[in-house]
């Protein structure tokens, strides 16, 4: 299988027609068809449903939705190794990838950044926000190079530095609900009340340790995995939304404000990275910044 004619593939799934996909690439429509249905044969699998006569347009396969997936992220990684590899000897230039969960400790990252930024203007960031499994799966993938969570760190697989700051856990609500008028929220004050939780696993064991209740007798209305999406469904009325402090902005001309939980509810967070990892001289210097600004004792 080779790299061009994965991008071959991927401009068919992106233009949706092997005509098109052919004019973007320069190549004509015979030439195309033919890389592609010999790739079809190399995998033993059909990736495209063809068009009835008259039509144009093609559709992916199941097969071919999954190679979209798996050949972006080859080539994304290609083009990583590419940039690596040739800046290697050159001055420092290049990309940081980090995977992130919501969190304000993202600040600490952009004073990273902006501290780095004044020696290496060269440097480039790029964000990936998910949660936990999502950033395990990008890093293992290699698709980041770092990777910022919550919670316990499987230290037979990754690296990491535990941030010496941690994050509340409360409720986000409207603030003419009856519970805004509490200093913080108790387990009781939610179990009959309609609740927006998170959708990851962790995140839901540790809500039902504290809420003495299993999920399942709790009134869910929705689960998110962007607190801002949740944020919304508390403006209109939804219900209460169960997450973490600083995110939303809850000023005084807002409708919305945060509760934290009670008994008190807080989540370590630590840098992480596979083990035996080999760093570009960007993700080097990247990470003597943080050991640095740790070392001063730096504060959100």
């Amino acid at each position: 299988m080779e790299l061009r004619v994965l991008q071959y593939f991927l401009a068919v799934a992106r233009e949706q027609s092997i005509v098109r996909a052919a004019q973007s690439l320069h190549l004509s429509q015979p030439t195309l068809s033919t890389q592609i249905k010999a790739l079809e044969e190399e995998l033993g699998k059909q990736l495209l449903i063809r068009g009835t006569k008259g039509s144009r347009k093609v559709m992916l396969t199941e097969e071919g939705m999954i190679l979209r997936k798996r050949a972006e992220e080859i080539l994304n990684l290609v083009r990583k190794a590419e940039q690596e590899i040739t800046l290697s000897d050159q001055v420092i230039v290049g990309d940081v990838y980090i995977g992130a969960g919501e969190t304000d400790a993202i600040r600490f990252i952009a004073r990273a950044a902006k501290a780095l930024y004044q020696d290496y203007p060269g440097i480039h960031y790029h964000i990936a926000s998910g949660n936990a499994e999502f950033v395990t799966e990008q890093l293992d993938k290699g698709l980041i190079d770092f990777g910022m969570i919550f919670g316990s760190v499987d230290h037979t697989k990754y690296n990491s530095i535990e941030m010496p700051f941690k994050d509340v856990l409360g409720v986000l609500m409207r603030k003419d609900s009856p519970l805004a008028q509490n200093e913080s929220v108790a387990p009781e004050d939610l179990w009959d009340k309609p609740l927006i939780i998170p959708s990851q696993y962790d995140a839901n064991s540790i809500l039902s340790a504290w809420i003495k209740r299993e999920i399942s007798e709790l009134e869910v209305v929705a689960t998110y995995n962007l607190l801002f999406n949740a944020s919304l469904m508390v403006e209109e009325g939804l219900g209460y939304a169960i997450g973490f402090d600083k995110i939303i902005h809850t000023s005084c001309k807002g409708s919305l404000c945060f509760r934290p939980l009670a008994p008190r509810e807080e989540q370590s967070m630590s840098i992480i990275w596979k083990k035996y990892q080999v760093f570009s001289k960007t993700s080097e210097k990247f990470m003597e910044k943080i050991r640095e600004l740790l070392v001063e004792g730096e504060e959100l």
